[in-house]
């Protein structure tokens, strides 16, 4: 399905969880009971259509606290606070899973501040051949005006980037923040698990159950360029690609489909 076509006639689940109306309540991570089912993390991907959500993932803000070259990692046990482990997946618009999507995650401490200086609560991955990812972390602090929430990059190969926020369930400020989106509810619960599914604008085809994604082939980079495939390039690292020079922003692997000019996440043009 596209965002030029139709859709089918019916309430999705993210049209329920907009029209809902929000009840303040205690933080579920407190409140000891399971969060409102969103989507099906840590199940098998198959190809029927209850395996994955029917919307986007819609974009948000990407506020003042975001700063490229944040370290490859999968935890960001940076500080004292309620531990966190969120898992899921990112799939396509045929609920395919994508291998190799880069998500850049950062958040604030537990006391709601944001480290600006260093790279405390901040750390990116990839997703694996099956389109899964796993963040440790810990349950972000409050400060004025917003809710608790996690912020991410989301950008599969050769595509542009999503920047979105992520919410935790029965938070008593999600009823006044001004940004909240229910349908960008994690399901969160009391053991400290949280899932969400991330769905990507990539057009494909429905996967197996056992997926095996495709690589988009090698390019020739144009003449000129120094950039190439399979290189692993550190923060400040530059290189050329068809006529205009770029910085490294984020230490990578470079990947066929990672072009600069397609990953302003990884490679800033000078």
């Amino acid at each position: 399905m596209t965002d030029d076509e139709p859709r089918p006639v019916g309430v999705t689940r993210k049209t329920l969880l907009r029209a809902a109306v929000v009840v303040p309540a205690a933080p579920l991570l407190l409140a000891g009971v399971p969060a409102l089912a969103r989507t099906p993390s840590g199940q098998p991907l198959t190809a029927t259509p209850q395996s994955c959500d029917d919307d986007l993932t819609p974009p948000q803000l990407e506020g003042p606290y975001f700063k490229p070259g944040s370290p490859l990692r999968t935890s960001m046990l940076d500080g004292t606070g309620t531990r966190l482990t969120l898992t899921g997946y990112v799939v396509g618009l045929a609920c395919q899973p994508i291998a190799g999507v880069l998500l850049d995650f950062w958040q604030a401490d537990n006391a709601g501040a944001y480290d600006n200086v260093g790279n405390r609560f901040r750390g990116h991955q990839l997703t694996d051949a099956q389109g899964r990812f796993t963040l440790t972390t810990i349950v972000p602090g409050l400060y004025p005006g917003r809710t608790r929430h996690i912020h991410v990059k989301a950008q599969a190969p050769g595509r542009p980037i999503l920047t979105t926020q992520l919410y935790f369930p029965n938070e008593p400020r999600n009823s006044t923040d001004t940004l909240y989106d229910p349908a960008l509810l994690m399901t969160v619960g009391s053991a400290g698990q949280a899932t969400f599914d991330f769905v990507l604008n990539v057009p494909g085809v429905p996967s197996s159950p056992s997926p095996t994604p495709t690589t988009p082939p090698s390019p020739t980079p144009p003449g000129g360029s120094t950039w190439r495939p399979g290189v692993a390039y550190a923060v400040g690292a530059q290189v050329t690609y068809g006529g205009a020079a770029y910085v490294c922003q984020i230490a990578h692997t470079s990947l066929p489909g990672w072009e600069p000019p397609n990953t302003p996440a990884l490679w800033r043009r000078r």
